[in-house]
């Protein structure tokens, strides 16, 4: 089954970071991608840029609107995603809880539909 774990972090403490933090930072997330594709679970996944420059579409009234900057204002911030293959959501779990990103932030777990 596949899942997406998607990172929540601090977009704020996180830029705040000093150089050595920040090369210690993509090291562990550098060390956590090889070993998922060393393990064959890695699909996928990226790191996304700061929600000050998102986009957002809805429509209203058939009206296309168009708003730039993040939607909500929260402590925590969609920061990137893993595309995973693993055998059940224990496994999946498992992986999630040896990601960077739960030491410091969110790391949700959702199965995909297909």
């Amino acid at each position: 089954m596949k899942y997406m774990l998607m990172l929540y972090i601090d977009e704020k403490g996180m830029a705040a970071a000093d150089e050595p933090a920040q090369t210690k930072t993509t090291a562990a997330y550098t060390a956590y991608t090889e070993a998922m594709k060393k393990a064959g679970v890695w699909l996928g996944g990226g790191r996304l840029r700061p929600t000050e420059t998102a986009t957002l579409v809805r429509l209203k009234d058939g009206k296309q609107q168009v708003v730039d900057g993040p939607y909500a204002d929260t402590k925590e911030q969609l920061g990137g995603y893993y595309l995973i293959e693993a055998p059940d959501m224990d496994a999946a779990l498992s992986w999630a809880a040896r990601c960077p990103t739960a030491g410091h932030g969110t790391v949700e777990v959702r199965p995909l539909w297909y």
